[in-house]
């Protein structure tokens, strides 16, 4: 099996909302896109990062007094953590018996990733199931990411990528000859609203999902679903334009934002953008929902969660 290693920050076993059936999704991290909504933004970097959960903390001190770089001190306002002057040893994370401090981010061989989803292997063959590369971005580790989903094909299993498609065609195309599902996030159809809450225009993003579509590789379209920003009727027509344009695409899945991953940012040093934004009602995801079927004109799977 190939030696190649790569940057995780988790795997999730028994997921259900990542491709059919029960299965085990790989998060890389590393993304070139800087979502305002995004809920996991530990994903951002591809390098790792450390992590402190307040409220684990026992005041314990370990991580002023192990920290050979001067990156965590004690202040009179309490603990105070200089990212700049952290040079990732991981000592402050090894000391800290609350597990207050963490490191996100693992280094880890695709023959360890393997053997990890081939645990519930069961579980896939049951439920009609499989593997999902997450993220962050997985084609940004492509040989990695290749790698992975060409041993768990030889493993029997389906495998699905979860894209936002940012990413040279060349690229895309070489992973892909290992994949059996894409899942292909689409944030908004407008490039400059799109640049304003992703950092990067959606041109890209849409010529690679028309050239993708022309290998017959079933797509399923991810839309995170933020309100005011891309639920608007404008918005959902070109969804729903784009939609009928591309044959290979089966299913629209509407993502509801939600406020989980705010408190993230706080541990990570980073600022939240849409505080204070509400996650949409029920009723109003089965309106959306209801209005892309009704603009459709095909008859696909469109839902919500």
């Amino acid at each position: 099996m190939s030696e190649v290693t790569g940057t995780i920050f988790d795997i999730k076993r028994f997921a259900v909302h990542d491709g059919p059936g029960i299965r085990t999704t790989v998060f890389f991290k590393g993304c070139p896109l800087r979502c305002a909504w995004c809920h996991n933004p530990e994903s951002m970097k591809i390098q790792r990062q450390i992590v402190f959960f307040e409220n684990k903390c026992i005041g314990c001190g370990e991580c002023f007094k192990r920290c050979p770089n001067g990156a965590v001190i004690a202040t009179p306002e309490g603990r105070k953590y200089y990212r700049d002057k952290c040079k990732l040893c991981g000592t402050c994370v090894e000391y800290c018996y609350a597990e207050a401090t963490v490191m996100q981010g693992k280094i880890v061989t695709v023959e360890e990733v393997v053997e990890e989803v081939k645990k519930d292997m069961p579980f896939y063959k049951n439920s009609n199931g499989g593997m999902t590369i997450s993220g962050g971005e997985p084609t940004l580790q492509p040989e990695f990411c290749s790698a992975i989903f060409e041993a768990c094909q030889k493993e029997g299993m389906h495998t699905a990528l979860d894209t936002s498609g940012h990413v040279k065609l060349e690229t895309l195309k070489e992973i892909l000859k290992h994949v059996d599902l894409i899942l292909y996030d689409i944030k908004h159809l407008d490039p400059a609203i799109h640049k304003e809450y992703t950092g990067v225009s959606n041109e890209l993003i849409l010529s690679n999902l028309r050239e993708i579509n022309k290998l017959g590789i079933p797509i399923e379209i991810r839309m995170p679903t933020i309100p005011g920003i891309n639920d608007t009727e404008s918005n959902l027509l070109a969804l729903c334009n784009l939609v009928d344009e591309l044959r290979s695409i089966e299913r629209i899945r509407l993502l509801p934002y939600h406020r989980l991953g705010e408190g993230k940012y706080q541990r990570l040093d980073m600022d939240y953008r849409l505080k204070g934004l509400e996650t949409p009602k029920k009723e109003r995801m089965e309106e959306i929902v209801n209005f892309i079927k009704a603009n459709l004109k095909r008859d696909i799977p469109v839902s919500s969660g």
